[in-house]
């Protein structure tokens, strides 16, 4: 596939960064992480790369890193191989279609963020002064990026086989859970993130009707994308009225689920 070809351009590109001294509070930080993912970088600059979020290098132009989104989409490719081959190899009896929907699942951007917490990488992500202030550090969005700049950077730093073992290691429990039917797609942050691939958008979860006695109501929850209604759930609790209104806006938008 195409988005596996342009690992290589894209990670021979990113090698070229050039070495600079790197001051000892952010030496502190990369070492933090070293410890954190039992990973030791030969070249530390991959990591202090890895750990810069846009709304930084944004305000610090001077600084030795650029923001860390291109090591995302790297390490985002490199993620999907991964599983990709760890469900071809270990799931004979899976479809094409159950392969992506377990990804999909495995990768999802609530799996990556509990992974993110696991090893406090929040508390070592350069943020921006307005991204801190508006808590940047627990955003989910920012974390499983982060991670997977990570792996991009784990990558070119150490190779295939590097950036592998410490996704089987991340992802291994999750994994595992995914193929005995233990993890269940959060259908909300599917939705939010397929819906966000066309720019900012506003979703918003209504009310619509209520029913039953109050010891076992039903609710009728309807969904919304920049005001227009996109999907309708009934669950017995508003939190699953809302995940059954996102999973019929996914599928109307011919996405499995």
């Amino acid at each position: 596939m195409v988005k596996y070809r342009i690992v290589d351009l894209i990670s021979n590109y990113l090698r070229r960064i050039d070495l600079v001294k790197i001051p000892d509070h952010v030496l502190k930080t990369v070492e933090k992480l070293e410890n954190r993912i039992g990973y030791t970088y030969r070249n530390k600059q991959y990591a202090i790369n890895a750990l810069v979020h846009s709304s930084f290098s944004n305000e610090h132009h001077n600084f030795a890193a650029k923001s860390n989104e291109r090591l995302e989409f790297l390490g985002d490719a490199i993620l999907d191989f991964v599983l990709s081959l760890m469900l071809y190899n270990n799931q004979a009896n899976y479809s094409e279609g159950e392969m992506s929907k377990m990804r999909a699942l495995i990768v999802c951007e609530s799996s990556l963020n509990e992974c993110a917490k696991e090893i406090g990488l929040g508390e070592l992500i350069m943020l921006g002064k307005g991204e801190e202030a508006n808590g940047g550090r627990t955003r989910p969005s920012i974390l499983s990026d982060a991670l997977e700049a990570i792996i991009g950077s784990i990558y070119l730093d150490g190779g295939m086989d590097e950036a592998q073992g410490f996704i089987m290691h991340l992802l291994g429990d999750t994994y595992q859970k995914a193929i005995k039917g233990m993890l269940f797609m959060d259908y909300k942050t599917a939705l939010q993130e397929e819906l966000q691939k066309s720019g900012d958008v506003v979703i918003q979860y209504k009310l619509m009707e209520s029913s039953g006695p109050d010891h076992s109501k039903t609710f009728k929850i309807s969904v919304h994308s920049n005001g227009k209604a996109i999907g309708v759930g009934v669950g017995k609790s508003k939190k699953d009225a809302e995940q059954m209104a996102a999973r019929a806006a996914l599928e109307k938008m011919g996405i499995q689920v």
